[in-house]
C-alpha cells in the first residue's frame, strides 16, 4: 500500500538475490495509457536494476483493465514465466461502472495465480481521479508499477525456494 513517504518504490536489492534468474511477464493495459505506461516503464526500471535481462521480461498490451487477468491467463499459457505483474489503472466515474471492474479484476487475477501456482500480481491503480493516478505511476507515492514488480520477484524467488527439488524429502 502507497502512502506518501512510505512505499515499496524504493528497495534493497541485496535482499533479491537470484532475480537475474527470472523470467517475468508484464501485461499492461491500453486504458489511462499515459498512466499504465509509466506503471510499466516504473516495472521495467525495477526488473533492469535486479539485472534481469531484457530477454527474460516479455509484455503484451490488452485493451483495458477487465482484461487484465484474461491477458495473464494467456501470457502463462504461452510462455515459461516465473510471475506476471498485471498493470492497469482505473479512474472512478460518474457511475458504478469502476467498482465492477475493480472487483472483476481483483477476482481474477488472484484465481489465475491460484489455478496456475504462478505468482500473478495486481498492479491496478483504482483512483478517484487522474491527479491520484499521477502521484502513484511516479509521483510523490512512487511507482505502482516498481511495487509490483518488486512483489512479482519476491514471490517468484519465494516460489522457486519452496519447490525447489534440492528441499523435497521423497515427495
Amino acid at each position: 500500500m502507497a502512502t506518501e513517504g512510505h512505499h515499496l518504490s524504493e528497495f534493497d536489492k541485496s535482499k533479491l538475490r537470484g532475480a537475474e534468474k527470472l523470467n517475468i511477464g508484464i501485461v499492461t493495459s491500453e486504458w489511462n495509457e499515459e498512466v499504465c505506461q509509466d506503471l510499466s516503464k516504473g516495472a521495467h526500471e525495477a526488473l533492469g536494476q535486479l539485472d534481469i535481462p531484457k530477454d527474460q521480461v516479455i509484455e503484451v498490451n490488452v485493451p483495458g483493465a477487465f482484461e487484465l487477468p484474461a491477458g495473464a491467463a494467456m501470457l502463462l499459457k504461452s510462455k515459461k514465466l516465473d510471475a506476471v505483474i498485471c498493470l492497469g489503472c482505473v479512474i472512478k466515474g460518474e457511475t458504478r461502472h469502476d467498482e465492477y471492474i475493480n472487483h472483476s479484476v481483483a477476482i481474477g487475477i488472484n484465481q489465475i495465480s491460484v489455478v496456475t501456482g504462478k505468482p500473478v500480481i495486481y498492479g491496478v491503480l483504482t483512483t478517484e481521479n487522474v491527479e491520484q493516478a499521477k502521484a502513484r505511476s511516479g509521483g510523490k507515492h512512487g511507482n505502482k508499477g516498481v511495487e509490483a514488480a518488486i512483489s512479482a520477484v519476491k514471490m517468484a524467488l519465494l516460489s522457486k525456494s519452496l519447490y525447489s527439488s534440492e528441499k523435497h524429502i521423497g515427495f
